[in-house]
């Protein structure tokens, strides 16, 4: 009977090419980049995950909500993405620690989604054609309307949105006796970043995304980290001169995913829109120090120059993507920096890339 009540919705993408849905709940328009998740499990991780910020998430898994929210299984306070496009949507939920379900949970954050779409078709399209804007909306006789509002709409490339997701003031986590301190740069961090630190003895003060490193070396931290995040890094001059900075004092420096990126920029290589990113959860990384491969959770639509990276007098690749020989990871040679363009804190089954974080506080006792 609920299908039966399900209003018609679409996806119209900016070169003009539309989609068919219905629309779960609530009725309107959205409007962000389109991009797909291959991820089997972790939705609610995923839509509140801060580096999704802006953008229309296409789940490739056919049944989504089947296993209803936990309020616990969150990467910050609210749902990050624009709207969501699935196949199936589960209105009823079967889970024994569920807290409700994901029908109410996006109707709690205001958030537009569409199901019934043809979804294989479409990431088959975003795959060929690559990432691009587009709207999802119920409004299907305001096509060319939509059409207007869609052209306003910037580009992924060169849009700033950490400051649209960075805390607003400092705060700490973990216990404040701990030996250990780290000085975390928000510039979209995940919950399980902070969770992965603490557990290991740190006590984190997080700050906001243009913080500078005075600031942030007034505390008198034994390590620092740059966080994931939304958005193009090359505007994050804030963030990029932390690092430097950090690099030149040559204290113990960790970066995932947006902070990998920055510290490479800080380094001189130039970092570039991927084609249509790397989003899922069993992405395969080798670590070309261990030889050993990992199975991986990403999120990025950005990657660093590989060519510029092999050149660089004080870079090492430490790890590449086996799908697209994609730099996966870096380390400086003369200076206690690393970073990784995957997320290790995700853990969705393996937890094969936890190590990092091990490494990162040795690194810290060595220093």
């Amino acid at each position: 009977m609920k299908y039966q009540k399900l209003k018609k919705a679409l996806i119209l993408l900016e070169d003009g090419t539309i989609f068919h849905g219905k629309a779960v709940g609530k009725e309107g328009s959205a409007f962000g980049e389109v991009c797909f998740n291959t991820g089997m499990t972790g939705y609610q991780e995923i839509f509140t995950d801060p580096s999704y910020y802006g953008q229309l998430m296409v789940t490739t898994n056919a049944h989504i909500g089947n296993y209803g929210v936990n309020d616990q299984e969150v990467e910050s306070d609210s749902i990050k993405i624009s709207g969501l496009i699935c196949r199936n949507f589960s209105y009823d939920y079967s889970r024994e620690d569920s807290n409700g379900s994901l029908e109410d949970f996006l109707n709690k954050h205001n958030l537009l989604a569409i199901s019934d779409v043809d979804t294989r078709s479409l990431v088959t399209y975003i795959r060929d054609n690559g990432a691009m804007n587009a709207v999802i909306t119920t409004e299907v006789d305001n096509i060319e309307q939509l059409k207007v509002q869609l052209a306003k709409v910037p580009s992924m490339n060169g849009l700033e949105l950490a400051s649209k997701v960075s805390t607003k003031e400092p705060y700490f986590v973990g216990d404040e006796n701990a030996t250990i301190k780290i000085a975390a740069l928000d510039i979209g961090i995940k919950k399980n970043i902070l969770r992965n630190l603490a557990k290991r003895g740190a006590y984190i003060k997080v700050y906001p995304y243009n913080t500078s490193f005075e600031d942030m070396s007034s505390w008198n931290p034994d390590g620092y980290f740059l966080s994931n995040g939304p958005g193009d890094p090359e505007p994050l001059k804030s963030a990029i001169q932390v690092a430097k900075q950090i690099i030149e004092v040559n204290k113990p420096l960790f970066g995932i995913c947006l902070g990998h990126q920055v510290i490479a920029l800080a380094n001189g290589i130039s970092t570039y829109k991927m084609h249509h990113g790397h989003r899922g959860i069993n992405h395969p990384i080798m670590n070309l120090e261990t030889g050993k491969g990992e199975i991986t959770s990403q999120n990025h639509g950005f990657a660093i120059n590989r060519e510029e990276t092999e050149a660089h007098p004080d870079l090492e690749i430490t790890h590449v993507h086996l799908n697209d020989n994609t730099v996966a990871g870096i380390k400086m040679k003369s200076k206690n920096v690393f970073s990784v363009q995957y997320h290790p804190e995700a853990s969705p089954g393996p937890h094969d890339s936890s190590y990092l974080f091990d490494q990162f506080i040795e690194n810290i006792k060595s220093n």
